[in-house]
């Protein structure tokens, strides 16, 4: 039975949306009620998927979920944002720190578990897919999402890992910034494809020399990946 930590603090909400993943979803739901709990709860035994809300004692929810993707153990699990804000910046802001998807209040229980249901898809998808890739001096083990240049292990997020592997699979093609917002997180958020830039220059920044240089910015178009052979 799949794990989910609900962070929610209003009792009625947590209620509702414990129920319908418990009884419709099947999984086991824990609920706490601020942040630092949550983010406390996420490290001692990490869950299968995070439902983050924004607005939350103790922490925001934009605050516990960049902490989540700071620590190793933490890193890799998803994060669903529910919040009241509609606002393009705060979504951006959201999806930079590495949330998976947003739910905007008020929101249907059934609408809840069909966005659980596919964040957890592409999760086991990319978990499921048992192989390595290559590109000297590039290592990239899906398996156990590891990732290294040369003997150097090179820490990722997991977009930031998922960007990665997409774009040197698809090694020599230009990928525009729509494809890339669509495959790597999954669901489409009009104008907001500027979070894949600023995922493109923390994936250069980590990866160094020389192998930074190979993630090419074709000007107005995207980002393409150039092999070293």
């Amino acid at each position: 039975m799949k794990r989910i930590l609900l962070v929610e603090d209003d009792a009625d909400i947590a209620l509702s949306l414990r129920n319908k993943l418990e009884r419709d979803g099947g999984y086991e739901v824990e609920v706490v009620a601020d942040g630092p709990t949550g983010l406390k709860r996420a490290s001692e035994e990490p869950p299968e998927l995070v439902v983050l809300d924004v607005n939350l004692p103790g922490l925001d929810g934009f605050e516990v979920c960049r902490r989540l993707r700071k620590v190793p153990a933490t890193a890799a699990i998803p994060v669903i944002m529910l919040t009241a804000r509609i606002g393009e910046d705060d979504r951006v802001r959201g999806l930079e720190l590495g949330a998976d998807d947003y739910i905007t209040k008020p929101f249907s229980p059934k609408e809840a578990l069909a966005r659980v249901r596919a964040v957890l898809r592409r999760t086991e998808r990319g978990a499921a897919e048992g192989e390595a890739i290559a590109d000297e001096p590039l290592h990239v083990d899906l398996p156990s999402r590891q990732v290294r240049v040369g003997e150097r292990e090179v820490a990722l997020t997991r977009k930031e890992f998922d960007l990665l592997v997409e774009l040197v699979r698809q090694r020599g093609r230009v990928l525009t910034r729509e494809r890339l917002l669509e495959t790597v997180w999954g669901y489409d958020f009009p104008g907001e494809t500027r979070t894949v830039d600023v995922h493109v220059r923390r994936l250069r920044q980590k990866l160094g020399e020389p192998v930074d240089a190979r993630l090419e910015t074709v000007v107005g178009v995207g980002y393409r990946w150039r092999s070293a052979s």
